[in-house]
């Protein structure tokens, strides 16, 4: 079965927490530096070491922007459209960065820093600006293409946070040299892995405010909240002050997450730390985790036998009410002959281990039958759900049902029955407009 790589977001996720979670994985450095030295961009240089949280050993990552560098300088540019704030995660080191590091600084090439009249690094970069410095980077189109998706997220959120076109959002924040990296060296480290399914976990956010440029802010910031909105992010809040989720980690968990559930049974291969800036108290990190996918266990079930002629079909129709109520997964006679020529019936039961011995005292108390047999079960069953919709003809339920990536929509009976009573269809026309109503709230 794939490979699965988990990413356990505890104590949220950034950018720099993810690059440090997937090089702790043994993703290559290598690979990374070159890449974003084609990328042509200067004004920063790359920090790798390892660091502790509340004693959790983990690799730290950080990008530290360069006197003169965008930062420096956002606060003169009144008209920019993106938010600046303090990323808990992605600026300095916390007071427990008892840490070995190294530097690297790759800018032995021509740099893209443009500068406006005033001698100012010009810090104005709309979406189309940080496609153009993407296109430079020497990898694969895959890599670039992923790297293009994020960005796009997040001016898709930031466009709707100031209610402008996504082609006038100029970006500040994320546009900047150390979100450029980050964004970038995701993509670059998740394609080296080389595992295409990503599961990630809901996110921890904090709480309270952040300063911004534009004022205080509440937690979640207007990018992050409107991301998590748009792609079904799922939130929980801690009691932590302050942002636990940046715009950029929310942007990686939307483009790369498949919105899956851990598979019942796996096998862990390897584990990835990277860690963030601030200390929580819990350890503020990002667990990234290769998963092995287990074959799960067969359903072993019990089918229930007895041969039955000297029993009123009244009790007969009752012991199998009873069944049912009781919990079988299913329950049926069968006509046949018997010794004596009696003609008789064959009652068959199904049911887990744990309904078995009230089944079988169920059976032996309304009917004659003196004797039970009974034989392990194995079935495979689909993944099913219960579903309401609404019909012009009131509400109606419905199983979705699926294997493989193939999805089967089943009316159930009493509502199909009751839309029948309500409009005058037929019953096949009212199944049809059920299962229609259902793929309707599939797609939506």
């Amino acid at each position: 079965m794939e490979k699965i790589l988990y990413l356990e977001c505890s104590s949220g996720i950034s950018g720099d927490m993810t690059v440090g979670a997937l090089l702790d994985l043994g993703a290559s450095r290598e690979r990374l530096e070159q890449g974003l030295k084609s990328l042509k961009v200067d004004g920063y240089h790359l920090h790798f070491g390892r660091t502790k949280k509340c004693g959790i050993d983990a690799f730290d990552f950080d990008v530290h922007l360069e006197e003169g560098a965008e930062h420096g300088h956002e606060h003169e540019h009144e008209d920019d459209h993106s938010p600046e704030h303090d990323h808990s995660h992605e600026h300095g080191h916390g007071p427990e960065s008892d840490h070995a590091h190294d530097h690297d600084h790759p800018h032995d090439h021509p740099h893209d820093h443009p500068h406006d009249p005033h001698g100012h690094p010009h810090v104005h970069r709309n979406l189309h600006d940080i496609y153009e410095i993407i296109d430079r980077l020497d990898d694969r189109e895959e890599v670039k293409a992923l790297a293009r998706k994020m960005f796009e997220i997040v001016a898709e959120a930031e466009s709707k946070a100031h209610g402008l076109p996504i082609e006038e959002v100029h970006f500040h924040e994320v546009g900047a040299v150390d979100s450029i990296v980050d964004i970038v060296s995701t993509a670059i480290l998740l394609d080296d892995l080389g595992i295409k399914n990503v599961i990630v976990s809901p996110l921890a956010e904090g709480r309270g405010c952040v300063r911004c440029q534009h004022g205080v802010m509440p937690v979640p910031v207007p990018a992050t909240a409107n991301i998590a909105a748009a792609h079904g992010l799922e939130l929980h809040f801690t009691d932590n002050e302050g942002e636990m989720v940046t715009p950029t980690g929310a942007a990686i968990a939307a483009a790369i997450g498949s919105g899956e559930e851990l598979p019942a049974h796996y096998t862990i291969e390897k584990i990835g730390i990277g860690a963030g800036n601030k200390d929580f108290k819990q350890a503020n990190i990002l667990r990234a985790m290769i998963l092995c996918p287990k074959e799960e266990k067969p359903d072993t079930l019990w089918k229930l036998e007895t041969n039955i002629d000297d029993c009123t079909g009244e009790a007969l129709g009752y012991t199998m009410e009873k069944l049912m109520e009781a919990g079988a997964l299913d329950a049926y006679y069968t006509a046949i002959q018997m010794k004596k020529n009696r003609p008789a019936y064959e009652l068959s039961v199904v049911c887990r281990e744990s309904e078995r011995e009230a089944l079988e005292e169920i059976i032996f108390l309304h009917t004659t039958t003196i004797g039970i047999r009974r034989y392990p079960l194995s079935r495979t069953v689909l993944d099913r759900r219960p579903v309401t919709v609404e019909t012009d003809w009131g509400r109606a339920e419905a199983k979705i049902c699926g294997r493989n990536g193939r999805k089967f929509i089943y009316p159930e009976y009493e509502s199909v029955r009751e839309l029948c009573e309500n409009s005058g269809l037929s019953f096949q026309e009212a199944y049809a407009c059920i299962q229609r109503a259902a793929e309707k709230g599939e797609k939506n």
